[in-house]
């Protein structure tokens, strides 16, 4: 196979609206760090967007992820149900609050957690005692949900809702891939106690690292506003009510979130764009399988994705790294966290699907700013690779 001559790289940021001025303004009045107005004004409007009533920034989406665990009630010990297919800091921010992840299977529509299985768990494996589920083998409580949005799609939520008003559970989403989507019609980010998002350099909008904490509930507000402050409990007085950490957004940060918000809308319909043409242009090639988003869902499609039928070569790998090799910046699906030697102890139920997704699953050069020509050239690379 041969190259489109240049890198067609994955992900990269689009600037193109207000964030020169924004950051300019920031410089010219010396509000650079996490103290300056364009922190509150990117809370606002990202809570405005999304239609909750609170939202918090924290320095990474791991960090907002860390901190709405702790604010949902999880404690050292505790046991969180999350999907085996999701990123590393999904998992993470489970171990940095001490409890531990029981990792779930995916369902094949939106790749999102299981409902079906995860209430076959809570029936077979856990009862609820003295307003708790609690896991019958260890003994330990299962404290929270953590459903994740991937790739821009959200995952069936409504029956995740109902599992949680079964169990006294809460309801933690990562939806750090997902601003945007809509379940049903409801913005994404908006249904569980609490939910994250993520603006890292490659999500679909970025403020270079950065995150989100959003809620309707003011007292989960409150705590996770005081946690990204190092729990500072006096305006005046450097008095620190319990351990906190020093996880707010800078005020240049907020001034790049503010100007690409004011894109979103423009980047999710590039993004929807760049699905459909991909579609077009692989539709009918013999073993793949492009990912479409369900009847229920709008999605951003923030990796547009396929799947490589397992009857067809060459494997999963060697193909990416043929692409790769011509340019395409084509990537793996993420690694199931059972299969990560991190949480090579942590306890599993019913994982079946996700590693299937995992061997045949690949994401295509998606950069709001990717050209037509250039997603043709990633399909002829793609068609090429797949020769034998």
């Amino acid at each position: 196979m041969t190259g489109p001559g240049r890198a067609i790289p994955n992900a990269v940021p689009h600037l193109a609206g207000n964030e020169w001025k924004y950051v300019k303004e920031c410089l010219d009045t010396n509000w650079v760090s996490s103290a300056g107005p364009f922190v509150g004004r990117f809370e606002r409007e990202v809570a405005a967007h999304v239609g909750v009533p609170h939202a918090v920034a924290t320095v990474n989406g791991t960090a907002a992820l860390h901190v709405a665990l702790l604010a949902a009630g999880v404690k050292p010990g505790d046991l969180v149900l999350v999907p085996a297919l999701t990123f590393m800091a999904t998992g993470n921010a489970i171990a940095y609050c001490g409890a531990e992840p029981v990792f779930l299977d995916s369902e094949e529509v939106s790749w999102g957690l299981d409902p079906e299985k995860t209430a076959d768990f809570l029936s077979r494996e856990c009862l609820v005692k003295a307003r708790h589920v609690v896991h019958r083998a260890t003994g330990r409580v299962v404290r929270a949900l953590l459903p994740v949005d991937l790739y821009g799609h959200p995952c069936d939520l409504d029956a995740i809702l109902e599992i949680a008003g079964r169990h006294p559970l809460a309801v933690v989403e990562d939806a750090a891939e997902a601003l945007g989507a809509r379940y049903r019609g409801r913005a994404v980010g908006g249904d569980g106690l609490v939910s994250c998002l993520s603006f890292n350099g490659n999500k679909i909008i970025t403020t270079g690292g950065g995150g989100m904490v959003l809620t309707r509930d003011p007292e989960v507000a409150a705590r996770v506003r005081s946690l990204t402050t190092q729990a500072r409990g006096d305006a005046l007085e450097f008095v620190h009510d319990e351990v906190g950490f020093n996880y707010r957004l800078t005020n240049i940060q907020a001034a790049l979130g503010v100007a690409q918000l004011e894109q979103l809308d423009a980047f999710i319909e590039a993004k929807r764009a760049t699905a459909a043409h991909y579609r077009e242009l692989l539709d009918g090639v013999p073993g793949l399988t492009v990912f479409t988003e369900a009847a229920w869902a709008r999605s951003t499609y923030w990796m547009p994705s396929l799947l490589l039928d397992e009857r067809r070569g060459p494997d999963m790998r060697a193909l990416l790294r043929r692409l790769n090799a011509a340019g395409i910046g084509a990537r793996p699906l993420w690694r199931p966290l059972n299969l990560q030697p991190a949480f090579k102890s942590a306890l599993t139920y019913r994982i079946e699907v996700a590693p299937r997704l995992y061997d045949r699953g690949l994401s295509l050069p998606c950069s709001v700013g990717i050209t037509p020509e250039e997603r043709r050239l990633v399909a002829e690379a793609l068609v090429s690779a797949l020769e034998p």
